[in-house]
């Protein structure tokens, strides 16, 4: 079969998948993102129907999802608001990486892993997905909720975290020097400063820019500027979803408003492609035999999420149930877990099947738990907890 008909073949038989999971979900008034990911799990490799010759236009689409994911969620906020609450958030996301690194680090220990896998597995408990987690936000109504400015305070100084952490696992799995771990780190912190201080400052005029009265013109400046920054970022080993997010909080009014109209519709289709490319990368034969280890570590890491979550939005005044929120959607982990085992060079190995299981059960359950976390007999909404 010609590469161009298996292409268009498969891609349209995935994106009908896709509808049905979705249609399903939306009727029994839930997050779709689970059945996206168990559903990239069953197609692929190892799983009902191999996808071949989609699977590079989906690696791709994933990667632009993501970004788009953050571009949005940026566009909900203005830069000087965020970055007050990011400064304000700086004790959370210490607690974050003590209290989530060290499970992962302990069970690597105990597993008998080199530095190089206890580094690994102390990374790929300690962050979050910010790629689900952003959806799930938007799925769930929860961009005006109290507790959210502090999820996303979070999230981010994880993502700021993983810029200096990234090239330092890179430099221990190839048995580099301790000076090129250091001139990346360096390289990578300055990259994101220097990129964060020009949105701060200069970001009001991108807007002026960027804005045009005719949505197409306004889709194509904003998405090539998303980019670019992503790009750039990616480059010097940050992440692109940081990129892409600085680029949403530089834009602010109008602008801000029509860019994400005219993103939604782009954004939808390219997330459930990156929600989709999380399962296709996990091979479920590597699942069974590593499912108790996951699990042990899954039942550890949910309740240090949960309170690293609750103490966050404490600080912003969120009453319990905006706590239990905050806390129940930072369980979930996925796409950065999945890409430090890869740069670790342990991806097919023992820990990989650790960390897939992990990811997989995470990604499933923390939707779950998020949609459910403020039910909890005794607590009464109010407006104080939102």
């Amino acid at each position: 079969m010609e590469p161009t008909v298996r292409l268009l073949l498969e891609l349209g038989l995935l994106l009908g998948a896709l509808s049905v999971l979705g249609g399903l979900a939306r009727r029994i008034g839930f997050s779709p993102v689970p059945l996206y990911l168990l559903g990239g799990l069953a197609l692929g490799e190892g799983g009902l129907l191999p996808l071949p010759g989609a699977e590079p236009f989906i690696e791709g689409a994933a990667s632009i999802g993501v970004v788009l994911l953050l571009l949005t969620l940026g566009l909900e906020f203005s830069v000087t608001e965020f970055s007050h609450t990011l400064r304000r958030h700086v004790p959370s996301g210490l607690f974050d990486l003590v209290l989530n690194a060290t499970p992962g680090a302990v069970a690597g220990w105990l597993l008998g892993l080199d530095l190089t896998g206890v580094v690994a597995l102390a990374g790929a408990t300690y962050v979050s997905s910010s790629g689900i987690i952003s959806r799930l936000l938007v799925d769930l109504g929860r961009l005006g909720n109290r507790e959210t400015p502090a999820v996303l305070s979070v999230l981010v100084l994880e993502d700021f975290a993983m810029a200096a952490y990234l090239p330092l696992l890179a430099v221990l799995a190839s048995g580099g020097t301790w000076w090129q771990a250091l001139a990346g780190v360096a390289l990578a912190v300055a990259a994101l400063t220097v990129a964060f201080t020009a949105s701060y400052r200069w970001g009001h005029r991108v807007g002026r820019v960027l804005s045009h009265p005719d949505p197409e013109q306004l889709l194509l400046r904003v998405l090539a500027l998303t980019l670019v920054v992503a790009g750039l970022a990616e480059l010097v080993h940050v992440s692109a979803a940081v990129g892409a997010f600085l680029v949403g909080l530089t834009l602010t009014g109008e602008t801000a408003v029509r860019a994400g109209e005219v993103m939604a519709p782009l954004r939808d289709f390219f997330a459930a492609v990156f929600f989709v490319a999380i399962g296709l990368a996990i091979d479920p034969g590597d699942l069974l035999p590593a499912l108790p280890v996951a699990l042990a570590l899954a039942a550890v890491t949910i309740v240090t999420k949960f309170v690293t979550g609750a103490y966050a939005a404490g600080r912003d005044g969120a009453q319990a149930p905006g706590r239990a929120r905050a806390g129940a959607v930072l369980v979930i982990r996925g796409e950065f877990s999945l890409i430090i085992i890869g740069l670790a060079g342990v991806a097919q190995g023992r820990l990989g099947g650790v960390v897939a299981a992990y990811v997989i059960v995470l990604a499933v359950v923390g939707p779950v738990l998020a949609r459910y976390a403020d039910r909890v007999p005794g607590w009464t909404l109010s407006r104080a907890g939102r």
